[in-house]
């Protein structure tokens, strides 16, 4: 017997003409409030008993369709918008994120009312494949959300990737091709849709900007057909999933128990071509005009990201250098190329490497440490500015001296209190003076006593010294005098190690002293 049925539900939207004219009312110039309002239907059909499976369905698709474009329009303004746009950036995540969710709970109540036979419900079979690959994609939609703020990622995330893919195996799904949306780009399977937020989940993508999870995303959607999944462990299958667990992927590890519930994922056939393509990117300069990354990128931007994928898809990831060690004391924090000049320049009778006191500074947790780096807590309130990328000067209690480091990884626990990783890239900063050596041209970036940050005590086995200058200012070919604390140093440059927001970091090789 039906659970669902009779008459027609007291509902805007019970008669088909009166929910496409509401439909049609959504304003088309302002995303946001239109995105707000499919949500609203969206939840406002779901609670609301008496409608037919089929024609709930029909809603819902119709509110989905109706909101594509608005979403994108949105996503792209949320990875423009400001980091000082607080407000403005929340709103945007916080409607985005609830579409996602709100439209996956919509489709997940489809496939729920259909296991329990609801009127209707077999009007729908045969589009319930499409129905859990909507599902799923909505899953790694919200996943990609809540990686993009470094946030948790939800035990119910996997929790209903598991469940609904375990109920796809039992009614034969995962592999048959189906239309998922209409369109020539909308065929798929159930399991590809899976495997696209598993490879997602392993990618490490907190060690990435936002803008780089977003090119992630996108090439992990664009090799979804390649990936590969097996009961057993097999080659190539570098990662494991149990479907009846509430917990993330894993690498595979010789300790682990065979498992009915148990899956073997990995790159397979993606690793090979996403090497391809980053060969491609090197020798054309530019992606390929059929990879679809949601808008244009720098190659050296996509390219960047592609090495990062490569590394973490392969079947050896990158693995720490060093033990990290837990330790607890309070660090010192100023951020940005500028504020760290600021600070480092020395009293003029003073011969230590010491910073000076600085306005501004932050003093966060330490609560690791290697020999590469810090994992640190920020306190709440503090750090709005942070990203991965953040250039820092960091001092610990312990510490005689101040050293540079970068922001490399930023996650969020459970009570949304924020960790970073540090790559420390040095222990002991000097500041110097740069001038243009050799034959000057108006192209130089270098100017006349330009102020850089010497991260080197002395040269390494190549001859070679590190320096932080300001954004732009490595110049290839162009050699340099460095002075410091009176002492002149020719310098020719070696490489670009780093470009950030508001440094470089570069090599270079010391010819002479004079």
């Amino acid at each position: 017997m039906a659970l669902f049925g009779g008459g027609k539900p007291d509902h805007p939207m019970a008669d088909i003409k009166q929910a496409k004219k509401l439909i049609s009312e959504l304003p088309a110039n302002d995303s946001l409030k239109a995105l707000d309002e499919v949500t609203f239907w969206l939840d406002s059909v779901s609670r609301t008993e008496g409608f037919r499976l089929d024609y709930r369905f029909e809603l819902f698709d119709l509110l989905d369709q109706a909101a594509k474009t608005h979403q994108r329009k949105l996503g792209q303004e949320y990875l423009a918008t400001d980091r000082q746009e607080k407000f403005r950036e929340n709103k945007l995540w916080n409607t985005l994120f609830e579409f996602w969710k709100m439209l996956g709970d919509a489709y997940s109540q489809c496939v729920e009312q259909f296991q329990a036979g609801a009127s209707g419900a077999g009007a729908i079979k045969k589009d319930l494949s499409a129905i859990i690959a909507r599902v799923l994609r909505t899953l790694t939609l919200q996943l990609k959300w809540i990686m993009l703020r470094y946030g948790p990622v939800v035990d119910r995330v996997w929790g209903e990737l598991g469940r609904l893919y375990l109920f796809a195996e039992a009614k034969g799904m995962p592999t048959v091709s189906v239309a998922i949306y209409p369109g020539a780009h909308g065929q798929g399977t159930v399991q590809q849709e899976f495997l696209k937020a598993m490879m997602l989940g392993i990618s490490s993508t907190d060690g990435l900007t936002p803008i780089k999870q977003e090119i992630a995303e996108r090439t992990v959607a664009h090799f979804g057909s390649l990936f590969t999944l097996q009961a057993k462990p097999a080659a190539g299958c570098n990662y494991y999933f149990d479907l009846s667990m509430r917990k993330p992927a894993a690498r595979v590890q010789k300790s682990i128990e065979p498992n009915p519930t148990t899956r073997y994922f990995g790159a397979g056939k993606a690793l090979p071509a996403l090497q391809q393509l980053i060969q491609e990117i090197k020798t054309k300069g530019g992606v390929p005009s059929h990879v679809n990354l949601g808008g244009t990128y720098d190659a050296d931007l996509v390219l960047s990201v592609m090495q990062h994928l490569a590394m973490y898809w392969s079947d050896s990831p990158p693995a720490r250098n060093s033990e990290r060690r837990k330790i607890a004391t309070r660090m010192t924090v100023v951020h940005g190329f500028r504020n760290m000049l600021r600070s480092v320049a020395p009293a003029a009778d003073d011969i230590s490497l010491d910073f000076q006191a600085q306005d501004g500074s932050e003093s966060w947790i330490v609560e690791n440490v290697s020999d590469g780096g810090f994992g640190a807590i920020i306190p709440q309130v503090k750090g709005d500015w942070i990203k991965v990328g953040n250039l820092l000067a960091v001092q610990t209690e312990t510490a005689q001296f101040w050293g540079a480091g970068v922001v490399r990884r930023i996650t969020r626990d459970e009570f949304q209190q924020r960790r970073v990783g540090i790559q420390v890239l040095s222990s002991a900063v000097i500041p110097v003076k740069l001038s243009p050596a050799g034959n000057v041209s108006s192209f130089n970036a270098t100017r006349e006593g330009d102020s850089a940050l010497l991260l080197s005590t002395a040269p390494d086995n190549n001859g070679e010294i590190a320096l932080l200058l300001r954004a732009g200012s490595f110049t290839p070919g162009q050699a340099l005098e460095m002075n410091v604390r009176g002492r002149q140093y020719y310098l020719m440059p070696s490489k670009m190690a780093e470009g950030g927001d508001d440094f470089d970091w570069a090599k270079f090789k010391v010819m002479q002293r004079t």
